[in-house]
């Protein structure tokens, strides 16, 4: 969600810790989709705020078609922000900044997101201070942090690191927070979601772990490079197809690439429904609390279908030039979306006069984390 200027097609060429400026505009079409990607993410947190729902769209005892779709296509989102903040930086570099000057920007904006979501956006989704929710920007923040040091190794091996993450982090979903005693809040911010007491009264709740979201900004990185490839259509496209057609191979395995029935958050493996939507809904109901790697194939193959399709697009006006906008100035969007969605909801709820506990913000974090809501001191309770 974090935008650096980026180059066009010109091929870098490597200088020792640093590479060669090309000068040349922006990748119009990595601002488009990320754009994109920010208006429907607006979709996603307009639902929670906006419903009554005390339930999650994925929920197949309750769930329908058309409140799952609102859902599904917002789980595109966090991935594609990922990847192109990866994306974005080796642009960056291509562009004349030094592997030492990106390393920085990593580091100091990594930090600064993390500060900005327990507080401005953290007191925006919840309108209470202290905010205990380690979110999207949270984990952003520190894989740009963890991106500081990942940028230094050889390109091919930042793709390597990358893949791993992502392919490989669902054989971990064995390993449960309990079983590593005292370091059972580490594992909760590396792997495996959950809320962990940091001393009475304070709690953590992660519901982004890092791993597998660092492994997607390593990837973005990594493909950076082939955006400066004479045709990056064909490229970009061809990934994309090969990523989507991969998650259909998986999915219908149905064997490894969603966590464990009985995972947080997680059904398991599809299954077939009494009803052919809900088998439907069943296979696309994919694992995000952590990302398993179903979600981020089913994610990333079509973003980059999209990124590909966006390609030479000038954006000159009507919506495509909203959508650069958009995809140039993120963090102010997002922050803003937050507060202006949550304010909108409390002013609705004012005006028509309902008084009851199931406030906008409680239905919200209801969704989100489960029904696990802080109580009154920091004590979680559920409501």
């Amino acid at each position: 969600m974090v935008s650096i200027s980026s180059p066009s097609t010109i091929a870098p060429v490597a200088t020792g810790s640093s590479i060669r400026q090309a000068q040349a505009p922006r990748v119009i079409s990595v601002d488009l989709l990320r754009g994109l990607v920010m208006v429907i993410m607006a979709l996603d947190h307009t639902r929670d705020y906006f419903t009554n729902l005390t339930f999650q769209p994925e929920d197949l005892s309750r769930t329908y078609g058309a409140l799952f779709i609102t859902r599904v296509i917002t789980h595109f989102c966090a991935p594609t922000f990922f990847l192109l903040a990866g994306t974005g930086a080796f642009l960056a570099v291509a562009r004349g900044k030094t592997i030492t000057g990106i390393s920085r920007f990593f580091w100091t904006r990594g930090l600064w997101l993390v500060f900005l979501e327990f507080s401005v956006i953290g007191f925006g989704w919840s309108f209470v201070l202290p905010f205990g929710f380690a979110g999207v920007i949270w984990a952003l923040g520190w894989s740009m942090v963890a991106m500081a040091l990942i940028v230094r190794l050889p390109i091919r091996w930042i793709a390597v690191l990358g893949v791993v993450m992502i392919a490989g982090h669902n054989l971990l979903d064995r390993i449960t927070p309990d079983s590593l005693g005292k370091f059972s809040g580490l594992w909760m911010v590396l792997h495996s979601p959950g809320a962990y007491l940091i001393k009475p009264g304070v709690m953590l709740f992660v519901m982004y772990p890092l791993i597998p979201w660092m492994g997607v900004m390593a990837c973005g990185y990594a493909m950076g490079s082939l955006l400066l490839r004479p045709d990056p259509r064909k490229l970009i496209l061809k990934l994309g197809i090969m990523i989507t057609l991969a998650f259909f191979v998986l999915r219908g395995i149905n064997l490894y690439g969603n966590g464990a029935a009985g995972y947080p958050f997680s059904v398991g493996p599809w299954s077939v429904q009494p009803r052919l939507s809900l088998t439907v809904i069943s296979f696309f109901n994919v694992l995000k609390y952590p990302p398993s790697l179903d979600y981020l194939l089913m994610t990333l193959g079509p973003a980059l279908i999209v990124l590909a399709w966006f390609d030479g697009t000038k954006a000159e006006r009507g919506l495509g030039r909203a959508l650069l906008v958009f995809g140039r100035v993120p963090m102010f969007y997002y922050i803003l979306h937050i507060y202006l969605i949550h304010i909108m909801a409390n002013w609705i709820t004012y005006l028509w006069g309902r008084k009851s506990n199931k406030s906008p913000t409680r239905t919200y974090l209801c969704q989100k984390q489960g029904c696990l809501m802080p109580g009154r001191r920091g004590r979680p309770s559920l409501h």
